[in-house]
């Protein structure tokens, strides 16, 4: 958005014209030029605009998903919220992360590649000091790892997992499975340091204590899932889920409207004054032989053959076969 001036600068913008300090011009020629803008080849930008908004409305999602569930773990407040998404080669991330951090590596099936969660060492001993009873303050440790910090750290980060994979759910039904947990970047190797990832950068506070939270996912892993994040598969997912729903109410309402279902013993043909002199006790002959199945009528259609018989001091027919189209 081009920035709005304030009423003395248009004023002193006026005066400049008026005096002929600034030539009009002069001005609409600079418009007029082209503007050259520096493209560098190894920031390839191969995630769409639209392909970003959608990573970025999965990934708030993903925060509140998270917030949520660590604010019950670690019962205290947490807030995690989007910071930014940004598109960068690989080592460009890998350089710009601390030295010495927690990385946790998994993968998610049915995706072909590994992703990453990089937590930043403040943000994870907070959860760390607050899991083991403490009141949530940062240790700033960058030593590696003891198998007990292990332990809890990757039960923390499997949680986390599971967040993430509900986060994923509108979009495409994943299964993360963590792979290693590591604090050195620089041993880590996912993909060529040329490739394309998406970081979406998730502010995090932990009681007192904040620090980042990047989610590292490589273009060549989400490269068969792109066209799934855009508006237009969006809006179609959202119109096939409203008439799934539709049709889901429909059928119930049909199921539960009352439908009248008669079985036809036979017919006979009386004159009036036959009619007129019935009386109990008499008989009245039919056209249906005994041993023929009877027609069963569901509404105005007839639909099934079946056979006379009694249920429970009750006169019943059973049904014997479905008259199909064309009998």
């Amino acid at each position: 958005m081009a920035d709005v001036l304030s009423q003395s600068e248009i004023d002193s913008l006026l005066s400049a014209l008026s005096t002929g300090e600034m030539d009009a011009d002069e001005l609409k020629k600079e418009d007029a030029e082209k503007k050259v803008r520096t493209y560098d080849f190894k920031r390839a930008l191969r995630f769409s605009k639209d392909q970003v908004r959608s990573l970025s409305r999965i990934h708030e999602n993903f925060a509140r998903l998270l917030t949520t569930a660590f604010s019950a773990q670690l019962r205290t407040f947490v807030q995690i919220s989007v910071a930014s998404v940004d598109q960068l080669p690989y080592d460009e991330f890998i350089s710009s992360i601390p030295r010495m951090t927690l990385l946790n590596v998994f993968e998610a099936h049915p995706l072909e590649g590994r992703l990453l969660i990089e937590v930043n060492p403040n943000i994870g001993y907070a959860m760390l000091d607050r899991l083991l009873g403490g009141k949530g303050t940062s240790v700033n440790k960058i030593d590696n790892l003891t198998e007990i910090e292990t332990k809890i750290m990757t039960q923390l980060f499997e949680r986390m997992l599971e967040e993430f994979r509900n986060a994923w759910e509108s979009v495409l039904e994943i299964e993360p499975v963590m792979e290693d947990l590591e604090v050195n970047p620089q041993f880590l190797q996912m993909v060529s340091p040329n490739e394309t990832v998406v970081v979406i950068s998730l502010a995090t506070t932990i009681g007192e204590t904040t620090g980042m939270l990047n989610v590292c996912l490589p273009h060549v892993v989400l490269e068969e899932t792109l066209p799934k994040l855009t508006v237009h598969h969006w809006m179609q997912n959202k119109i096939r889920q409203r008439d799934e729903k539709e049709k889901e109410r429909l059928q119930q309402a049909v199921q539960s409207a009352p439908l009248p279902v008669t079985a036809i013993l036979g017919r006979s043909q009386l004159t009036v004054e036959e009619f007129l002199h019935l009386s109990a006790g008499d008989v009245i002959q039919l056209d249906q032989n005994i041993h023929a199945p009877l027609l069963v009528m569901a509404g105005e259609q007839v639909k099934f053959y079946a056979q006379p018989g009694q249920l429970k001091q009750h006169m019943a027919v059973q049904i014997t076969k479905e008259i199909e189209e064309g009998d």
